[in-house]
């Protein structure tokens, strides 16, 4: 069992088919830790979105909101005391990134003011790992994970996301370790995860610090 870290709320966040999940998982069984990962496959709107987006994004993200709320504050208020350390695959506020890409203004208006009534009610990740990927390798992961809704994501749907992420990532509160997936592998290089663990031990000041891995 692997205790020493000195944050307790991590998160991991990045692009569709960044490898969120992936990391997260490694990082919740090396500090035995309570694993968050969010529950998208149980939206009945996703597939929908995906084919008709026009339609189906309001009630999409609507859907996206009440559920990461809920499963949010349902595990983040009820810590197990045997696992001091929460790691979840994904921020709460990437519902508000996502909406204002997919939503007109006036549903976005409307969304904005739910999502500003509860989003202070939820504790905040002590740090933040943000997985920097091309739009390329975004594509290839996808294509590799093969969800069948997934597969006719659009390059120019991904160019949207990246460049919301890189907005917020401008602004944001948390300390942020940002990571290039294009020269990191945490799956089937050992060394990049030690690396990675050896980073989270150490005190950062709020921010955004990229993160250097041996070849």
């Amino acid at each position: 069992m692997h205790l020493q870290v000195k944050y307790h709320l991590i998160t991991i966040e990045g692009n569709i088919g960044a490898g969120k999940t992936t990391l997260s998982k490694l990082l919740a069984d090396h500090f035995n830790a309570q694993l968050i990962l969010e529950q998208f496959e149980d939206n009945p709107f996703l597939p929908k979105f995906y084919k008709d987006a026009e339609r189906y994004a309001f009630p999409l993200e609507l859907t996206f909101l009440a559920e990461r709320y809920k499963q949010l504050k349902k595990q983040l208020t009820n810590r197990d005391i045997f696992q001091p350390v929460t790691i979840s695959d994904y921020l709460f506020i990437k519902s508000k990134l996502f909406a204002k890409v997919n939503l007109p203004s006036d549903e976005y208006e409307l969304y904005e003011t739910l999502f500003d009534i509860i989003y202070p009610n939820l504790p905040q990740p002590e740090i933040l790992i943000f997985l920097q990927a091309p739009i390329a390798k975004l594509q290839e992961n996808i294509a590799h994970r093969n969800r069948d809704y997934e597969q006719d994501i659009e390059n120019n749907y991904l160019e949207k996301i990246q460049d919301a992420y890189s907005t917020f990532l401008k602004s944001q509160p948390f300390i942020t370790l940002m990571i290039d997936t294009t020269k990191t592998d945490f799956l089937n290089n050992k060394n990049h995860f030690n690396q990675l663990v050896k980073y989270l031990e150490a005190d950062y000041e709020k921010g955004t610090r990229w993160l250097e891995f041996d070849l």
